[in-house]
């Protein structure tokens, strides 16, 4: 099966969850257009309030599928759009990708900066989720699976059902961290 998107979601407020549609433009160096997260600097509200100067690493947030099925199996409903992705994908590993992967996603390229480390907001969207996509290993390690997170390096349209191609980033790869 190659990699491909599944559904593209927006939400102009910054709410937990984001509406599908039928595609999605993403803007060069500032993220998805009409999405409360679309910006040349920090647009997550804890961060802003920490220093609203931060470049934005958060331009656009990338969830794999196969995570919703095995958190159904967990007894969660969760579908595309739901824990506020804007791109949900299929097929492709996103949680092995290192900083710096460029992801072309319709006409558009994404480079993928970091991990998305979830909050709180999770349980309120549904009581016990957040244990299911951030966990602590025996080692002490912590796995994050919420997704990961990039800025917007060649603008385009982006929509359900178009493939993903991956470039990888010269060796040495970093491995992901949460931005």
């Amino acid at each position: 099966m190659s990699a491909l998107i599944v559904a593209v979601h927006r939400s102009a407020s910054h709410g937990f969850s984001k509406t599908t549609r039928g595609s999605v433009t993403l803007l060069e160096g500032l993220g998805v257009e009409g999405d409360a997260h679309c910006g040349v600097t920090v647009q997550h509200r804890s961060r802003v309030a920490a220093d609203p100067s931060q470049p934005n690493l958060r331009q656009v947030h990338l969830i794999h599928e196969e995570l919703f099925d095995a958190l159904r199996e967990s007894g969660y409903s969760v579908a595309p759009g739901d824990l506020g992705e804007n791109i949900t994908t299929r097929g492709i590993d996103l949680l092995s990708l290192p900083v710096g992967a460029r992801l072309t996603l319709g006409t558009a390229v994404v480079t993928i900066t970091g991990l998305r480390n979830p909050c709180q907001q999770i349980n309120e969207f549904q009581p016990g989720l957040l244990k299911h996509v951030v966990r602590s290993e025996g080692d002490g390690r912590v796995v994050r699976l919420a997704g990961v997170m990039g800025i917007v390096s060649r603008g385009g349209r982006a929509a359900a059902g178009d493939p993903i191609d991956v470039q990888l980033p010269p060796e040495p790869h970093l491995p992901l961290t949460r931005v």
